[in-house]
């Protein structure tokens, strides 16, 4: 899959350290990754789901340093391409408020 603006994440990981591991993980492993769909996409990461925005537009959050950090990202599985949208601690995320900003 190819990532679209991967220095986005990087800067993410400056700004927080404590998940900067796992999101070097998560870049070589999509980066790396042919997925077609979302099952095949599940087979890599078991714990992401799918949720609809408030737009109504669907996007992948994907667990990051053991689930301290959700990453959402848009995944055109036609395309082959991968957008980072955002990254949230576990209690921000867990308000709900960001399915209003994307």
């Amino acid at each position: 899959m190819r990532i679209i603006k991967p220095s986005t994440v990087r800067e993410w990981m400056k700004d927080h350290s404590p998940a900067k591991p796992g999101l070097e993980w998560w870049l070589d492993t999509v980066e790396s990754a042919k997925w077609k769909n979302l099952i095949e996409l599940k087979k890599t990461f078991p714990s992401a789901d799918q949720v609809i925005t408030a737009s109504g537009r669907p996007v992948i959050v994907f667990n990051i340093g053991g689930n301290k950090f959700r990453l959402i990202a848009a995944v055109h599985f036609n395309r082959g391409l991968v957008y980072a949208l955002s990254l949230f601690t576990h209690a921000e995320y867990s308000k709900d408020r960001w399915k209003l900003l994307l």
